[in-house]
């Protein structure tokens, strides 16, 4: 199996219970195919650096992955068709990188270190 990074993008105003069914959803296929989720992370609605389909920002939704190819084309041909995604990204990796959190809000590194 091979390491992967996924990234999706949906829309702004997409409701919190309508985040968290985009996140099982997705889940779902991975576990279905038989591969693993390693880490899941929701970093929240961020600034798009351009507009992107009528929004200026985005809720980020971000999965380390150990799969196959033939799992990650089945997760991008059902991104392909969700109305409530704007941009998926997937990039192989060597190596996960568990330890930092790129997108913890300041006053939570500050705790975090302490």
């Amino acid at each position: 199996m091979n390491l992967y990074e996924h990234t999706i993008v949906a829309r702004q105003d997409v409701s919190p219970t309508q985040l968290k069914q985009i996140e099982e959803k997705y889940s779902k296929i991975v576990e279905k195919l038989e591969g693993s989720i390693v880490k899941l992370e929701n970093w929240g609605l961020l600034n798009l650096s351009y507009i992107i389909k009528k929004n200026k920002k985005g809720n980020y939704i971000h999965f380390k992955l150990e799969a196959n190819g033939k799992i990650i084309s089945e997760l991008e041909k059902n991104e392909k068709i969700d109305k409530n995604l704007l941009r998926y990204l997937t990039v192989k990796v060597k190596k996960f990188d568990l330890e930092a959190d790129y997108f913890k809000k300041s006053d939570e590194k500050e705790n975090f270190s302490k």
